[in-house]
Parts: C-alpha cells; sequence; structure tokens
C-alpha cells in the first residue's frame, strides 16, 4: 500500500472519528442536559454513560486503528439506532440529520469491510509473529 492511501486511512478515521469525541465530550460538559433531552425522546437517561464511553472510548479506538472493526460495527449500528430515534421528524433539518447520521454509519461500514489501513495498532499486532506461531508453521 503507498503512502497515499495510509495516509488517506488514517485521515479518514481521525475525520470520523473527531465527531464522536467531540459530541462525547460535549456530553460530559452538558451531562444533566442531555440527559433530559434522551428522556424527552424516550431514551432512559441512565443510558447516557455508555453512550459517552462509546463515543469517546470508540473514537479513540478508531482513530488509533484498535479493534477497529468491532468498534466500527459498534459506532454504526448507534449511528443509524440514533437516527432513528432522534431524528426522524418531518422537517428538512431533522431529515438532514437523518441522512447525516446513515452517511456516518456507512463510513464506518467501510471499516468494518477493510480494517484500519497499515497505519494503525490492529496491523501492528497482526504483523507480530508469537514463538508459538512459529513452532506451528510447516516449514
Amino acid at each position: 500500500m503507498n503512502t497515499i492511501a495510509k495516509s488517506a486511512d488514517l485521515a479518514g478515521r481521525i475525520l470520523i472519528a473527531a465527531l464522536f469525541l467531540i459530541t462525547g465530550f460535549g456530553k460530559i460538559a452538558g451531562y444533566a442536559g442531555t440527559q433530559a433531552y434522551m428522556a424527552s425522546q424516550g431514551v432512559p437517561g441512565a443510558l447516557l454513560p455508555l453512550v459517552i464511553a462509546l463515543e469517546v472510548g470508540g473514537g479513540l479506538a478508531i482513530v488509533l486503528g484498535w479493534q477497529t472493526r468491532l468498534v466500527a460495527a459498534l459506532l454504526a449500528g448507534f449511528s443509524i439506532a440514533a437516527a432513528v430515534i432522534f431524528h426522524s421528524g418531518d422537517d428538512m433539518t431533522q431529515r438532514l440529520m437523518l441522512m447525516k447520521n446513515l452517511a456516518i454509519a456507512g463510513g464506518f461500514l467501510f471499516l468494518v469491510a477493510r480494517g484500519a489501513g497499515d497505519w494503525s495498532i490492529d496491523a501492528r499486532t497482526a504483523s507480530r509473529t508469537t514463538p508459538g506461531e512459529l513452532l506451528r508453521r510447516p516449514s
């Protein structure tokens, strides 16, 4: 893989994760307001710590390229659920937010399919060979 492709993989991961890092930290800063908004939409406010953990932890994992396929699948599902729960209104703004969330889920599905790329923890750990693996390989 050439440097442009590796750079694009890393930049793509950073850009898609930035949204979740920013909103996750925003939820921490506006905890009570976020809980109230969730409750107004029929979502228990008690789920907010899990949402924050997924957004911040998942965002960091995507940037670092750690467990990328799993985390991307979780964030894709989260994006779709958020789209349906919070953005199913009839006005244009809600339709745009719904489509934005679906597009983000699509980006995460690309990560599920292709992984994080060469500049990631996933690639680094996949390239390591343990002594036990060497013994099991046919010569």
